[in-house]
């Protein structure tokens, strides 16, 4: 049996809790005066800060520390939130994100230089010692508040006694108490069993507190809040009187030795559970983490590879079972099918991943080029509910940074250039995504300046892409800023001019057997739609015959089977054209593009795939049947054969190859076009 790690555990939950913080300081760019977006954001900033210390993270917890005082002031009142605050978190966040990762690396004097932002953006005198470095965990550099009434507490608190096991330390509860004023500690040490019954990684210690401070209740709760579900705590306030006959008769700056406490200290009652409008966030909290249970992906990719294993066993056992004349054998073999197509299922919905997940990480990246190209811009989100493989969705983010970036760089204009062009002086960049058959179409759009057609033209013929004058369509003229290389950018800046970024969207795109489609309008804006498969690992296929060979369809393309007579495939020689449903179909005939130097069967049959708006006929010998198909990838030699997308193993052991369907329409249309020109 495995035992988790508890630092990896907490550099999981850290960077949740620093995605939760981004999101928090994004929603509060565009409501600065929003108070429960600051409470958000201080409190994720407190649970970092809390967590860090308690898993050794000390130079974590001490910058954070700083954001979180910074916040506290916001949250009081105090100081206004702005924008350039906010601006100075992010960055911030980004080196509380180094110091997870990398803790004990050199970090330079970037948490220095990032304080010292900081500290500028709250306006107070005191940046001096916000300049201090990260790593010292001096106490608020960034506060010093007016004087306050102080208030007395008695804090009676105890601890579940597995806590200490799970990475709580209580001493930690007793350092933050102190920070908050003058503090009174009492252990209460009556629970400790006798010692032949003591676990020694238990904690049977309760603690009864006598705080004098300036600070308010919410103050003390924020002490307690990554445990607050599991403890029992009891806060009273008290008076001076009351509060000189509750504090212990030795105050006590560290922690209580047990020896020296266990006979002095009387017994008290138990403290009392956490008042009763607790309780059911408490539930809920509970109920929750019960509900979901956080698994390793390679633990999911290995149980993936067991089930297509499962699924080629299962084709084989299904082959025999139709080749024998026992009825058992056809009866487990059906119920073998049917429980291994619901795993199947299961385990599909199981890699599934919202592409709310992957569009949340663009607000950051918007944020930030706004604030560097001085444009004023707008990010919508649609489709974000829409699930993808989680592969697909690892290998989307690195294309969809390129071609937002190209969006905000080339496509929108400046405020001063929209305003003058009619438009509003926001420009707008729309991430949206949506489920066709068995594809996902992701689009990136902006409501730009358009592509400038003649300028993409003028650098192809002067880059050697085309020749000049060379007739191109729009689309295959739009398609050229893929390119390796190209770019249409007067000088290299920053964000682009290297011609390097679009050439890797095509071929991340096309690794995962996708298409990419553009639409420009000038003075419009510009789309550029990614057409991705929905999973790369099982998929539902259609098992056809060309000539003697085997090839797969994928069955989510496939509209309609019909049969090709052989009078009618002479008659269609030269044209390749069926008519359907008024319409005119493209076909291709497999085996004159496989050479199979076959002659065709009989009875030839139409299998009409399409992709989109597009549609084209495959003319095969022979539709055997659905499949199930475990994807296999390529070899390296066969990756530029663009016909095939994939291979699987059927259930006799041979091979079959998939077909890209994306390809052959392409290919299909393009048999379409020509023939159009020449007649």
């Amino acid at each position: 049996m495995s035992t988790l790690d508890p630092v990896a555990v907490f550099r999981t939950e850290a960077a949740e809790c620093l995605e939760a913080i981004e999101a928090g300081l994004l929603d509060l760019t565009h409501q600065l005066d929003n108070k429960d977006l600051v409470d958000a954001v201080f409190r994720g900033l407190h649970t970092l800060k809390g967590s860090g210390a308690m898993f050794g993270f000390e130079a974590l917890a001490a910058f954070t520390h700083h954001c979180e005082t910074a916040f506290d002031r916001v949250r009081k009142g105090e100081v206004a939130a702005t924008s350039e605050l906010v601006a100075a978190v992010l960055a911030a966040q980004d080196h509380m994100r180094a110091l997870v990762d990398q803790p004990d690396a050199d970090h330079g004097d970037t948490g220095n230089k990032l304080l010292a932002q900081l500290q500028a953006a709250v306006g107070g005198k005191q940046a001096a010692a916000a300049a201090a470095p990260a790593a010292v965990p001096a106490p608020a550099a960034v506060r010093d508040p007016p004087a306050k009434k102080k208030n007395s507490w008695r804090i009676r608190f105890s601890l579940p006694a597995n806590s200490m096991a799970n990475g709580t330390n209580p001493l930690g509860l007793l350092d933050e108490l102190r920070d908050l004023g003058e503090c009174s500690v009492r252990a209460n040490t009556s629970a400790i069993p006798a010692l032949d019954d003591l676990v020694p990684t238990e904690l049977h210690i309760s603690w009864d507190v006598t705080l004098t401070s300036e600070q308010d209740r919410s103050a003390i709760d924020d002490v307690f809040i990554f445990v607050l579900d599991d403890m029992e705590l009891s806060v009273e306030e008290i008076s001076g009187t009351a509060a000189a006959t509750a504090a212990p008769v030795e105050e006590r700056a560290g922690p209580v030795p047990v020896a020296a406490t266990s006979t002095a200290v009387p017994e008290f009652r138990p403290v009392e559970a956490v008042p009763a409008k607790r309780e059911a966030p408490a539930a809920v909290s509970q109920a929750k983490a019960a509900e979901n249970v956080r698994v390793p992906a390679e633990r999911l990719d290995e149980l993936m590879d067991r089930v297509g294993e499962l699924v080629i066993a299962q084709s084989r056992l299904s082959q025999l079972a139709s080749a024998s004349t026992d009825i058992a054998l056809r009866s487990v073999s059906e119920e073998i099918e049917r429980l291994s197509g619901e795993l199947r299922d299961t385990m599909m919905v199981l890699r599934m991943v919202p592409v709310a997940t992957l569009f949340s990480r663009f607000r950051r990246l918007v944020h930030d080029l706004a604030r560097e190209t001085g444009k004023v811009i707008e990010l919508v989100t649609e489709g974000e509910s829409t699930e993808v493989d989680k592969t697909v969705i690892e290998r989307l983010a690195d294309p969809l940074v390129h071609l937002v970036r190209n969006s905000i760089d080339h496509g929108l204009e400046t405020p001063a250039d929209r305003l003058a062009s009619g438009k509003t002086e926001a420009g707008t960049v729309t991430l949206s995504a949506r489920q066709a058959g068995g594809e996902v179409i992701i689009s990136i759009k902006d409501d730009g300046r358009g592509i400038n057609r003649e300028r993409v033209r003028a650098k192809a013929e002067s880059s050697g892409l085309i020749q000049p004058g060379q007739p191109l369509s729009d689309s295959e003229l739009l398609q050229l800023i893929f390119a390796p290389g190209f770019s249409t950018a007067a000088a290299i800046t920053n964000l682009s001019g290297r011609g390097v970024g679009m050439d890797v969207v095509k071929k991340t795109v096309e690794a995962l057997r996708g298409a990419i489609d553009i639409v420009s309008m000038p003075g419009q804006g510009s789309e550029v739609s990614l057409r991705i498969p929905l999973t790369l690992a099982i998929i539902d296929g259609l098992l056809v015959r060309v000539g003697s060979g085997r090839y797969v369809i994928p069955l989510s393309a496939v509209e309609e089977c019909l049969e090709l007579s052989l009078e009618e495939d002479l008659r269609s020689r030269g044209r390749s054209f069926i008519s359907l449903r008024d319409s005119l179909v493209p076909f291709l005939r497999l085996r004159d593009l496989f050479r199979t130097g076959t002659k065709p069967d009989v009875h030839q049959k139409v299998v009409v795939i399409s992709t989109g708006t597009e549609r084209v006929g495959l003319v095969v010998d022979q539709i055997i049947g659905d499949h199930q198909t475990v994807i296999k990838s390529m070899s390296k030699l066969h990756n530029n054969v663009a016909t095939f997308s994939g291979a699987t193993i059927l259930g006799d052991g041979s091979v079959a190859l998939i077909l890209d369907v994306g390809h052959l329409v392409a290919a299909g249309q393009q048999q379409e076009a020509q023939l159009r020109v020449a007649g």
